[in-house]
């Protein structure tokens, strides 16, 4: 990472199927609007319970994209 200027922004994902399909969630739908992703970082996991059992995930994710210049 060489000179680069990042802005950050906090997206959360959501799916039945798992925390990895919820980060990928919420990095497909960003990519379609932002530009210049370069990382992302988990900051908190969540869950929806139903019945006492787990029935969907949710991620926080702070994702970072390069600023033009």
């Amino acid at each position: 990472m060489s000179n680069h200027v990042y802005k950050v922004s906090e997206v959360v994902g959501s799916s039945p199927d798992g925390l990895e399909a919820a980060v990928d969630n919420a990095i497909a739908t960003t990519a379609r609007s932002v530009r210049n992703l370069d990382w992302f970082e988990v900051t908190e996991i969540r869950g929806h319970l139903r019945e006492g059992a787990v029935a969907s995930w949710q991620v926080a994710v702070k994702v970072g994209f390069r600023v033009d210049e």
